[in-house]
């Protein structure tokens, strides 16, 4: 089960003259597209969706929208969940600055996770999962926050050496394309 995002992120907008759909899927969907579309990144489990916006609304690339429940000022309504080869070459190329922007906004999730992460298996720990750290650094990672949690990236950085936030981007842009073994971040795709 998918958890619901009260905010999303737009990573691409997509007006109905754009929107083409062979005439099948039209019919089988029940309706044409004859509304702006955006495609949008969640800001809580990074769900990818297709969201409709109203039609007196306007939103940028970048922009986090309200998608909860209740009113909404921008989105009309949610159409679906999205996989990532759904996702326009647009929206694509907006996700990684999106996700590193909400990473960012998310400092103290973050952290609080890497303080408190513990091993999935007899042989792997969920930090190893963010390329970069292997046994060693893991060592590293796990004595420097017996001594004293880490209070942000920028500590992390300094007393490991490793720029965490890129490594946790990374994690994230990987779960989302999907054939993953472990989801940490995200839900797995849709089938």
């Amino acid at each position: 089960m998918v958890r619901k995002e009260d905010y999303a992120y737009v990573l691409d907008i997509i007006p109905p003259e754009e929107a083409l759909m062979k005439e099948a899927e039209i019919i089988r969907r029940g309706f044409p597209r004859r509304d702006t579309y955006l495609q949008v990144v969640g800001e809580e489990y990074f769900t990818l969706l297709e969201v409709t916006l109203k039609h007196e609304a306007t939103v940028e690339i970048g922009e986090r929208v309200y998608i909860g429940n209740g009113v909404r000022d921008k989105v009309n309504k949610i159409v679906r969940r999205l996989k990532y080869d759904e996702l326009t070459p647009q929206a694509k190329q907006e996700l990684e600055a999106v996700v590193e922007k909400i990473v960012k906004v998310r400092e103290k999730f973050f952290i609080d996770w890497i303080n408190k992460a513990g091993p999935l298996t007899l042989k792997l720990h969920s930090l190893e999962l963010l390329k970069g750290i292997g046994k060693k650094t893991l060592n590293q990672v796990l004595e420097e926050r017996v001594k004293k949690p880490f209070e942000s990236f920028d500590d992390f950085k300094n007393r490991i050496g490793i720029n965490v936030q890129r490594l946790i981007v990374e994690r994230i842009i990987r779960e989302l394309q999907g054939n993953e073994q472990y989801y940490v971040f995200t839900a797995p795709p849709p089938p």
